[in-house]
């Protein structure tokens, strides 16, 4: 919509003419605005039915989630994030460090300010994990080992 401002208080006249105009011919443009989008307009001008909730699943994120005790387990994603995540609710606990390719072999690298992660892990469990910051991951010491490993240090298994 246009809004015309004058110096003078008021409607202009001819904004006034131009309304009566419209509002006069109101029935006229809408069988036109009819005629042109095939029925279209005056179908958007209809009320819609408001959506039913039967045979809907609805979910409450808020409700329910603090009564279970998390089910805290070690994972290794698909881009080589080390995590520990509740297997309830599929949130993550802590952010451990990465599996990172160096020298043609993968290692695992703490998540720590000197390994340059901006979100350290928690004190008591770096110093758990601490001897396993750049460990080499070999077919001895594969990435199940090192979350079996992990998961025993913090007593998840």
């Amino acid at each position: 919509m246009v809004e015309i401002i004058s110096k003078r208080d008021g409607p202009r006249r001819e904004d006034a003419a131009f309304r009566r105009l419209l509002s006069e011919n109101r029935a006229t443009i809408t069988r036109l605005a009819d005629q042109f989008s095939g029925g279209a307009y005056s179908a958007s001008k209809v009320a819609k039915p408001k959506p039913q909730p039967k045979g809907l699943i609805f979910h409450d994120m808020s409700a329910g989630a603090a009564a279970e005790e998390p089910l805290a387990r070690v994972r290794v994603s698909l881009n080589g994030r080390v995590l520990v995540v509740d297997e309830n609710t599929s949130r993550q606990l802590h952010h451990l460090g990465q599996i990172a390719r160096r020298d043609g072999s993968e290692i695992f690298v703490l998540a720590t300010s000197e390994n340059g992660f901006f979100a350290s892990l928690e004190e008591g469990i770096a110093s758990l994990l601490a001897d396993l910051d750049n460990q080499i991951l070999s077919d001895a010491r594969s990435e199940d080992w090192l979350v079996a490993e992990i998961g025993r240090r913090l007593d998840l298994e």
